[in-house]
């Protein structure tokens, strides 16, 4: 299967994605100075796959949900997603000035604006999922709870904020071979997972169901944080629209560092396949979650 395939076959689902992103960037609530607004707004539409919003609408829609009632809570997936994006590349952090394809956040509006646009949709994400979910008037409030909580839980000290300090504190850093696991699950992993399970939760499962959903989002979501180390040596910045070679220059631990690259490409099969082993637990289709595991190949070779 050629890349270009599976990505057109998920083109319906992004552009609800960008629809909906549009539209609430269209309407600035007048209490949120113009400034902030615009630094948000800036790297909300700065485009990217928008893997985490199409993976919770594609886990509601395999469980049966209505896909326009589960938009608050993919919008939401991505404000978190792109708040992480706004501090990663802050002076502070990786120091990049490239994300996207685009100039950072900070290198358009300055290091404060930056910080407080992504202090802004990491904390509104909640409340937007919250209330839009109540609006649509068919979700149960512990459906609502559960599903918001997934998403909150990945997004502080458990989740992405300590995958973070994994990644980038050097104090931090373990001398064992569990050390880029150990980010990977709590870095890119776990919101990946959450965007999955959010989305599910809201189409129903539970019990075993929702169990198979956490598994396929956190295998998937470790192969794709495995991928993204192999990018980052062998991609050119045109293709992946950041900066290559980051991760060497600042001496981070990744799958590539530890393993080497053929052998990281063997983890990324390996996590791929359990992604998939995960899918076929799962009763209903699950054709179209099953294009990213493929997508993850290619962009792997």
């Amino acid at each position: 299967m050629k890349l270009g395939q599976p990505l057109k076959q998920l083109s319906e689902f992004r552009d609800m994605v960008e629809s909906a992103l549009a539209e609430l960037s269209g309407r600035r609530p007048g209490r949120i100075p113009q400034r902030l607004w615009d630094a948000m707004t800036y790297s909300l539409l700065a485009g990217g796959k928008r893997v985490r919003p199409v993976l919770c609408l594609l886990a509601g829609k395999a469980c049966g949900a209505f896909l326009p009632d589960i938009i608050p809570m993919a919008v939401a997936c991505e404000m978190v997603h792109t708040a992480s994006l706004i501090h990663d590349d802050l002076p502070s952090m990786d120091n990049d000035n490239l994300r996207r394809g685009k100039p950072t956040n900070h290198v358009v509006f300055g290091e404060p604006l930056a910080l407080l646009a992504g202090d802004a949709l990491f904390l509104w994400a909640f409340d937007f999922a919250r209330r839009g979910l109540e609006e649509r008037g068919v979700f149960s409030p512990q459906s609502i709870l559960d599903a918001v909580g997934e998403l909150l839980e990945a997004s502080g000290p458990f989740g992405i904020c300590g995958g973070q300090v994994l990644d980038s504190d050097p104090q931090s850093f373990s001398p064992t071979d569990d050390h880029p696991w150990n980010v990977a699950r709590a870095k890119t992993a776990v919101l990946i997972r959450s965007s999955v399970v959010s989305g599910a939760i809201l189409g129903g499962a539970s019990g075993r169901k929702r169990s198979a959903f956490f598994d396929f989002g956190y295998h998937l979501g470790t192969a794709f944080q495995i991928v993204d180390d192999i990018i980052d040596v062998t991609g050119d910045e045109s293709r992946i629209g950041k900066t290559p070679g980051k991760d060497s220059n600042q001496g981070k631990m990744t799958f590539v560092a530890v393993f080497g690259i053929e052998k990281a490409k063997q983890l990324a099969a390996i996590e791929t396949e359990r992604a998939l082993e995960a899918l076929a637990r799962i009763d209903g289709d699950t054709s179209e979650l099953k294009l990213f595991p493929e997508i993850l190949r290619e962009r792997s070779c």
